[in-house]
């Protein structure tokens, strides 16, 4: 049903092991990491964009907060009226409130193709340890070792199979494998993840409007829950899943700072502009002052 997903993940993430397969090996746990990372690398790079019309609308909104607090006092027992010409506030300033969720609805899909397609290399287990991991004929280990997985052909799957981090498989889950290795190198991906989430977070819930009325429940979701999530979770995640969880806050912690300051200068100059204006205009019932043109002599 989401092989329009799988496929597309599963191709890129092939290219890349391809590549680094050539310097350290099919089989090397190197090879697939560095695949991973360059995986998410690809779809984040191509995302930037709109990333950054994201927290340029952001940083649109937060200069109109006096403007939309002005509305509302003005319009406190109409809030029809309220609505409306906050609205049209937004629309002549190109302020949309739902710029930007295309970032987050591709981080989504990908996550959840990478998932499947990572999964699908061990379909030897008839019971997951989650719903959507269910496998309805389990494989034989040999049968599955020569089943091909989306692009990846039957080779490709068994040099993942092969494939270790620090000794841990990168198919292992901390929960479905027994072993100090699994165990040290999960705990560490699981803590290093939920530390990444939480301060991603932080970086974001800085620049959020303190005033929208489901800020709480989201500072709650992204700087607790989130981060628990990882914690939990992770406990039933492959070990290659852990890494790209760490990779991809990393890339989202270092994007958002860099891509955050670009923003702040922009809007540094556009209030100078404003400011500029402003002084300039002539004062309320003031005539404008006019520069008479000089004739050249004849």
């Amino acid at each position: 049903m989401l092989d329009i997903v799988y496929y597309p993940v599963s191709a890129v993430l092939r290219l890349w092991h391809t590549v680094f397969a050539a310097a350290f090996g099919p089989a090397s746990g190197v090879a697939w990491v560095l695949a991973v990372i360059c995986l998410i690398a690809t779809f984040r790079a191509a995302l930037i964009p709109s990333f950054l019309k994201q927290a340029r609308n952001q940083a649109a909104m937060r200069r109109l907060r006096p403007r939309v607090a002005a509305i509302q006092r003005a319009n406190a027992n109409d809030r029809a009226e309220q609505s409306e010409q906050i609205r049209a506030l937004h629309a002549e300033h190109g302020v949309g409130l739902f710029v930007g969720c295309l970032p987050a609805l591709v981080q989504g899909v990908v996550f959840l193709g990478l998932f499947h397609v990572l999964r699908s290399f061990d379909r030897t287990t008839a019971v997951g340890h989650l719903p959507f991991q269910a496998i309805a004929t389990p494989m034989t280990p040999e049968q599955n070792a020569a089943t091909p997985n989306y692009v990846f052909d039957a080779a490709d799957v068994r040099s993942f199979l092969d494939a270790d981090l620090f000794g841990a498989p990168l198919s292992a889950t901390l929960a479905g494998h027994a072993g100090v290795a699994v165990a040290a190198v999960s705990i560490t991906l699981m803590v290093v993840a939920a530390v990444a989430t939480h301060l991603t977070a932080r970086i974001a819930v800085a620049r959020q409007d303190p005033d929208m009325p489901q800020a709480r429940l989201l500072n709650t979701l992204t700087l607790w829950v989130f981060p628990a999530g990882a914690l939990l979770g992770g406990a039933v995640l492959p070990i290659a899943i852990l890494v790209y969880w760490v990779a991809n806050n990393a890339w989202t912690a270092a994007q958002q700072y860099l891509v955050h300051r670009r923003v702040a200068a922009e809007s540094a100059v556009a209030e100078r502009a404003t400011v500029e204006r402003r002084a300039s205009a002539p004062k309320p019932g003031a005539k404008p002052v006019r520069t008479k043109s000089r004739r050249a002599d004849g």
